[in-house]
């Protein structure tokens, strides 16, 4: 039963009362997968060129990518706006009935408009349609219906393909607003590729929580100068051991003459070669020769990776320029700042 608000209870019916309800996602799980393959063939059935035109208008405007939409369109046009701005593409959402009460000041003549609407008939965007038109600021419309008065109206129309909807009463937006949020993806990641738009400029709009942590690059966070445990290729193990007890990181660096990073010994290294002369052999006898090392400008996500995924993990890397150290990290200083 399900009361309405303000009416009196009815009775919901289920159409296959006996199917579990696993059935029921894998059912909505499908008209989607279906509504994907769908949007993939329009691409490859007239949606390319308006789709690439889209690109262009907006990667050569020097403005804003001012995105609306309503209900549900507007729900997925903040998340596109959102994702273009964090790609490197600044957009912002505008609410539609909004724009009609002086939100519309917000657009300039510089931008793009980018109006969502699956039917292309919604009332409300008629104000920021209008607008557009009036001060010649390029529309791009995204809607189901060719001949809808969006459409009509727009530079530029992503067609999208009629698919049935999840909903078993073909009512609730559900695979059509997924269409639509991908297709804006689509856009979004096409243009952070033609910008070559790179991890650091991603790094910077995205500072904070996990992200922003393997976002980090390796020399902000390296331990450099007097830090580093390094000696010569012909030090004692006596002394190397020294080093690695008291630089705490649980290996130690070997150079060679010309100061380049020609092997390390861990403490793996020291149980493999633990004999009664292991104190009176020279660090080049012991090290294993040339170790895995990150640069300064590698990501600090890259570099636990590296140390996760090597056939033999390890709990530290040095940090080379032209093969000569310049630091060293250690997995814990990248599990302090949030990188897991």
């Amino acid at each position: 039963m399900v009361t309405l608000p303000g009416k009196r209870a009815i009775e919901v019916v289920s159409s296959q009362p006996d199917a579990p309800v696993s059935a029921s996602a894998r059912r909505t799980l499908e008209t989607e997968r279906a509504g994907l393959v769908a949007l993939q063939a329009a691409l490859d059935n007239g949606l390319a060129a308006p789709f690439d035109k889209a690109v262009s208008r907006i990667r050569d405007g020097s403005g804003r990518v001012v995105v609306t939409g309503l209900g549900k369109s507007g729900h997925v046009a903040r998340k596109i706006a959102a994702t273009l701005a964090s790609t490197g593409t600044p957009a912002f959402f505008v609410h539609p009935s909004e724009a009609s009460h002086g939100d519309l000041g917000m657009i300039t003549t510089e931008d793009v408009i980018l109006a969502m609407s699956w039917s292309g008939e919604t009332a409300e965007l008629r104000g920021i349609v209008e607008y557009s038109r009036r001060f010649h600021i390029p529309l791009i419309a995204m809607t189901a219906t060719a001949e809808s008065s969006l459409a009509r109206e727009s530079e530029i129309v992503l067609l999208l393909p009629q698919v049935k909807e999840a909903c078993p009463h073909g009512l609730a937006p559900t695979t059509s607003a997924m269409i639509q949020l991908a297709l804006g993806d689509a856009l979004a990641i096409a243009l952070l590729e033609s910008r070559g738009f790179t991890a650091e400029g991603f790094h910077a709009f995205h500072p904070g929580g996990k992200l922003g942590a393997n976002l980090k690059f390796v020399r902000d966070v390296m331990h450099g100068g007097a830090a580093i445990p390094l000696v010569a290729e012909d030090t004692l193990m006596s002394d190397a051991i020294l080093v690695i007890s008291q630089k705490s990181f649980g290996c130690v660096g070997i150079v060679d003459r010309d100061g380049r990073l020609a092997g390390i010994v861990t403490d793996g290294d020291l149980r493999r070669h633990m004999s009664p002369d292991l104190l009176g052999r020279n660090a080049v006898d012991i090290m294993t020769r040339a170790p895995k090392s990150v640069t300064p400008d590698t990501l600090v996500g890259e570099a636990l990776a590296l140390m996760n995924n090597a056939s033999r993990p390890f709990t530290a890397v040095f940090v080379v320029e032209d093969d000569k150290p310049v630091g060293i990290v250690h997995v814990h200083d990248l599990l302090r700042i949030g990188v897991v």
